[in-house]
């Protein structure tokens, strides 16, 4: 019970400086910077197995990585081109979840605010900062445009002289990608999970029928014959 204790004073008191992003906070938060984001949920974990969803209350992995990934956020804290952050899948960042692909908890990714890309290393507190030292540096960006190279200026420029109707229009094509890819994920998920099901039922169906035609009591005959001939022996 007082371990209990301690952790939600921890999660408490580690919470009220760790930076949280969503929608509305991202591009302000990521502006100019490299980042190195978890993705996670803190509560409830969902998870699909045998085409059944299951429930549990903590989600176990993210409760493990927690002490280590704040203590990783303080060191970075306050960093003008650097920035390790929290995005909560159950709450305001579920939009950043979906739209990066976040399929299990906790997720790490790391690089352009704009172009993450998965984190496979480590994640003892040393694994995690050694990667942090060594890759989050200042990248090419809209703030950083000198460290971009002919084409990516290029395109900064072709945004930049967008009016603000066709910038909009474009973002939003976009992003209209990304809700197909997510709808037809879940369309084909769904439809594993309903021929898993009629699978399912097709099996037991034979099963049953195949125990109604005698099997067992041919079993039990065979049994019973086998008996008879070592008694006499």
């Amino acid at each position: 019970m007082m371990k209990q204790a301690a952790f939600f004073l921890a999660l408490a008191a580690s919470s009220a400086s760790a930076i949280e992003l969503t929608p509305e906070n991202y591009a302000a938060e990521t502006d100019g910077k490299s980042v190195f984001l978890k993705f996670f949920a803190p509560w409830v974990s969902k998870f699909y197995s045998s085409a059944k969803q299951h429930w549990h209350g903590l989600c176990g992995h993210c409760k493990k990585l927690k002490p280590d990934w704040d203590k990783l956020m303080g060191e970075f804290e306050g960093s003008d081109t650097q920035l390790v952050a929290d995005v909560d899948c159950t709450a305001g960042g579920k939009d950043l979840c979906d739209q990066n692909g976040v399929r299990g908890y906790p997720t790490l990714k790391w690089g352009s605010p704009d172009d993450l890309q998965d984190y496979q290393g480590g994640r003892t507190f040393d694994d995690l900062k050694k990667f942090a030292e060594e890759n989050l540096k200042p990248m090419c960006s809209v703030k950083n445009i000198d460290l971009c190279d002919d084409a990516k200026k290029a395109d900064i420029k072709k945004y930049q002289d967008m009016s603000a109707e066709d910038l909009d229009a474009a973002i939003a094509a976009e992003e209209k990608k990304l809700e197909d890819a997510e709808a037809e994920f879940k369309a084909e998920v769904q439809k594993l999970q309903d021929k898993y099901s009629s699978l399912s039922q097709e099996k037991d169906a034979k099963i049953a029928e195949v125990k109604a035609s005698g099997l067992g009591l041919m079993k039990s005959v065979k049994t019973a014959v086998a008996k008879a001939g070592s008694d006499e022996l």
